[in-house]
């Protein structure tokens, strides 16, 4: 069994609570949308990921 590294698709500020997730298409960050509304936090904040959080970004892979 190999190791896998994944990246995440999805993140929020910790700070003010700003949301994004990842488009392939565009393979940017996009805003996040949460019952139609964009979840855009404070524009003044210098956003802080949660890069520690519950998402493991080494996986096992089955190859």
């Amino acid at each position: 069994m190999s190791a896998q590294v994944r990246k995440p698709t999805a993140r929020i500020c910790e700070a003010c609570g700003r949301g994004e997730q990842w488009d392939e298409e565009l393979e940017a960050w996009q805003i996040a949308r949460e019952d139609g509304e964009k979840q855009v936090g404070n524009p003044h904040c210098i956003h802080e990921w949660d890069i520690t959080g519950t998402f493991t970004p080494v996986g096992a892979s089955d190859s």
